[in-house]
């Protein structure tokens, strides 16, 4: 009879882990603390897991009207037996029962969230301040909906 958990973990012993991916470690700029004001007031806190291949966004927003509290893992998908992805997915666990799953992308100090799969018509994008303190950017939603967001470093 098989060990099936045994079995996966003596499968991966001997195995390179490969390091968290630049596309991800360019997410460390929004490690910290941030006063969120806009179309969803509140706070977030960005911390890495340990090991450094997610990052974890806890949230407490008011949206709509709206109380969310939740928390997103973010990172490249690395299923048993297949290589990186890579692009940098997420999944967004809410207080209303949401799961929600984005697409993240860096490029120079523009940060782009597509809602879904990347290129998406429901997307955040936002630019970051020369110190980092600061991301300003809006929601942008089909059918013309969405909001504009500002996010200070506490």
């Amino acid at each position: 009879m098989s060990n099936t958990a045994h079995d996966s973990a003596e499968a991966y012993e001997g195995t390179d882990q490969p390091d968290p991916t630049p596309q991800l470690r360019a997410l460390d700029r929004l490690v910290g603390e941030w006063t969120v004001d806009g179309g969803a007031p509140g706070t977030v806190r960005y911390e890495w897991m340990p090991g450094g291949y997610f990052l974890i966004q806890h949230v407490d927003l008011e949206q709509f009207g709206q109380k969310v509290t939740g928390f997103e893992v973010i990172g490249n998908l690395h299923p048993f037996g297949e290589p990186v992805s890579d692009d940098v997915v997420s999944r967004f666990y809410d207080s209303l029962g949401n799961t929600l799953d984005y697409v993240y992308e860096v490029e120079g100090d523009t940060l782009t969230i597509w809602g879904g799969a990347k290129g998406s018509p429901a997307y955040f994008r936002g630019t970051f301040s020369a110190d980092d303190r600061v991301m300003e950017g809006e929601w942008v939603y089909p059918g013309g909906g969405g909001y504009p967001s500002t996010m200070t470093r506490v």
